[in-house]
């Protein structure tokens, strides 16, 4: 993540809107200093006002933190990202927990090379709040499926929490098709450890078709340090 070009982005939004420093500050409940800070690559937003300034000037969130526009694409070309600029905030991130500063914070991604996936997660020894924005199918599996379930799941040494679920079940479609719906969104979950390792998230996804032949992909997950954030 480049503070710089997050920087510069933020301060291109503040002038196409013609905003002082001051003006756009006041916006967010900051000081000036602030601004001035994050405009020249010396701080970020904190994840609350990353995600009010994504909601305030209507910019995706990706395009925010990569620091430069991108195209909404296809979800057929996912398979070119080389780099996924990570989401860093979800509305699960409330006010509350933001501010507490012993949190820790990470981005999710997956070290499977058949799926893209685009998350959060952040924790302290209280709870634990998970936002997984995207989850994408790489290897063009076209066959299409009558039952659907995607479940995002914590296994410590043998024991399997099942944190969400979602299923699926109608008309036969790709696991792409139902993908494009699927967002895992949990606020305050009672971990059963207080630090996560590299492997303990995964997702499932399983697909079984009218014909009764069934498909299971385990998706692990991996968790990304990133740089700390504050408001001053």
């Amino acid at each position: 993540m480049d503070q710089n070009k997050i920087g510069e982005f933020i301060k291109k939004l503040r002038k196409d809107n013609q905003l002082t420093q001051r003006e756009f500050a006041l916006l967010f409940g900051v000081t000036y200093q602030a601004v001035s800070k994050w405009e020249n690559g010396l701080n970020i937003p904190d994840i609350a006002i990353l995600k009010e300034i994504s909601d305030k000037f209507n910019v995706d969130i990706n395009e925010l933190l990569a620091g430069e526009s991108k195209r909404k694409k296809n979800i057929r070309n996912y398979v070119i990202i080389g780099v996924s600029f990570l989401l860093i905030v979800g509305l699960f991130l409330v006010y509350q927990f933001t501010h507490n500063h012993d949190f820790t914070f990470k981005t999710v991604s997956s070290s499977c090379d058949d799926f893209n996936v685009l998350g959060s997660i952040a924790y302290n020894d209280n709870k634990t709040s998970i936002y997984i924005s995207s989850i994408n199918c790489l290897n063009m599996d076209e066959d299409k499926y009558s039952n659907i379930s995607c479940v995002l799941y914590e296994q410590v040494d043998n024991t399997k929490t099942i944190i969400s679920k979602s299923s699926y079940e109608g008309e036969e479609v790709t696991l792409n098709e139902y993908l494009q719906n699927v967002e895992f969104n949990i606020d305050d979950y009672d971990s059963t450890c207080a630090y996560y390792t590299e492997d303990s998230l995964t997702i499932e996804l399983k697909g079984e078709n009218a014909d009764g032949k069934i498909i299971t992909y385990e998706i692990p997950l991996v968790l990304n340090d990133c740089a700390s954030s504050t408001s001053s």
